[in-house]
């Protein structure tokens, strides 16, 4: 019964792809690669229930993954590469040096780097004189809530990277995509340090999913 269940599940994905599938069926489908012999539908279910959703069930720490029955080693490895297989897809899409000369395109660059982060992080994307980027440089790694910047390693950094100017990105997970008085604060700061070797900052995206508001478009860099 399993075998033809999966058989058919298979083709369905062959012919139709997972946007019709329901959230289950996509974990059933993902687990028939670490769970060669078992109903994985139960599983499924299990995972759902306890983690609330498909992405929460990506999210999920290892440890946690495993303390759901029926979830070994393997399928927990493999549930949470997901998210990071996901960013390495999006960013790789980019190839490499991608020229990031308008505020859409450094917007979703800027989103290829969060896909599938659950903690606030903080990027210094680093340009050449032709803005194509030479580096994206992951400075700091801080909590939900917060990442503190640290003006100095970010100097540190766009100089390493014989940057000519830098984007800043860090991400709101879970949170609101508006700038808070800490951000442009902050901002500034960087903004100071970086010009006073000669290095312009000519963008910062705040990421919120799939979304992102850009300082430049909004005039924030001004301030």
């Amino acid at each position: 019964m399993h075998t033809g269940h999966r058989k058919r599940l298979k083709k369905r994905f062959l012919e139709e792809g997972l946007d019709s599938f329901e959230p289950h069926q996509v974990l059933e489908l993902l687990l028939f690669f670490s769970i060669p012999r078992r109903d994985t539908n139960e599983i499924a279910h299990r995972l759902l229930k306890r983690f609330g959703s498909l992405s929460g069930v990506f999210e999920a720490d290892i440890k946690d993954l495993m303390e759901v029955n029926g979830i070994g080693e393997n399928s927990a490895f493999l549930i949470s590469m997901i998210p990071q297989l996901s960013r390495r897809y999006l960013n790789d899409r980019w190839r490499d040096k991608p020229q990031l000369n308008s505020s859409s395109k450094a917007g979703n660059y800027a989103v290829s780097l969060f896909a599938g982060r659950t903690y606030e992080v903080f990027y210094v994307i680093c340009l050449d004189a032709q803005n194509r980027v030479n580096y994206a440089a992951l400075v700091h790694e801080g909590t939900i809530n917060e990442a503190p910047i640290y003006p100095r390693i970010i100097v540190e950094t766009a100089l390493r990277h014989k940057a000519n100017s830098v984007i800043l990105a860090h991400n709101h997970p879970g949170g609101s995509l508006n700038p808070s008085r800490g951000d442009v604060e902050a901002t500034k700061v960087i903004k100071n340090a970086l010009e006073s070797i000669s290095i312009k900052v000519v963008d910062h995206i705040i990421v919120c999913g799939e979304k992102y508001v850009s300082f430049a478009e909004r005039g924030l860099l001004s301030i």
